[in-house]
């Protein structure tokens, strides 16, 4: 056993209450409804409403529709303005949902690691709606009671630890005992301000090169190497 693999296997062993990231970890939401593709649209929508000056030439460009959509945030805040363009997104992101990728291996994981008692929620900075709607889709509403996604207080989203906060609260979970999976720095970070366990998914080699800069620790490139350290653990395999 690798020096990474046993501080993998300490995380899941700690673990009584998981808070999942959606887009990575357990999904990849643009799948089919590429988030560029939002992206672009979102600007253009910004353009049409004769706001586009309020957009730097990276939040313009950004393949992330998180970007433009804080940009106008960090310059009209609280405005009717931001508020449109997050009901805009969520309404992209839930026609993403029936066109989304699971990620290889989590919905066994999942289904495995909930049938053991441990508690989930899922801590996104995408709409809660999209969530939901995605873990419907797969059937795995049962294992997922707590959804919290981005509201509009754009403020809140990570690495603000607002949303993992209030999971942790409606869990009634322990800090100490609560492990969040994510797939970017700002999960790191939020993980951090919130005092629990971090296990980075990096689905390619750039993505965990930007998670270990960032500071992660653990970092696994498949959910089967959770799936694994369960079973181990277990003495039992997954049927």
């Amino acid at each position: 056993m690798t020096a990474e693999t046993a501080r993998l296997a300490s995380l899941v062993a700690s673990a009584r209450y998981v808070l999942w990231d959606l887009d990575g970890p357990i999904c990849r939401l643009f799948a089919g409804y590429p988030a560029h593709q939002i992206a672009g649209e979102l600007v253009k929508k910004i353009d049409q409403l004769g706001m586009g000056g309020l957009l730097t030439e990276q939040e313009r460009s950004s393949d992330d529709p998180h970007d433009a959509l804080r940009g106008v945030h960090d310059r009209r805040p609280g405005s009717d303005l931001v508020l449109e363009l997050e009901e805009w997104l969520t309404r992209r992101e839930l026609q993403a949902v029936p066109k989304a990728r699971p990620t290889p291996y989590a919905d066994p994981l999942i289904r495995t690691w909930s049938s053991r008692g441990v508690r989930f929620a899922i801590t996104t900075n995408n709409a809660a709606l999209a969530a939901a709607a995605y873990v419907e889709s797969r059937r795995l509403t049962d294992c997922f009671p707590y959804v919290y996604g981005r509201t509009p207080n754009l403020d809140l989203m990570k690495p603000n630890p607002y949303c993992l906060e209030e999971a942790i609260k409606a869990m009634g979970a322990v800090p100490a005992a609560t492990l969040m999976i994510g797939d970017a720095p700002t999960d790191l970070k939020a993980a951090q301000q919130a005092r629990v366990a971090f296990l980075g998914y990096a689905r390619n080699e750039d993505k965990e090169r930007i998670l270990r800069e960032a500071g992660a620790e653990v970092v696994v490139g498949s959910m089967e190497q959770v799936l694994d350290v369960l079973r181990r653990r277990q003495g039992t395999a997954f049927m």
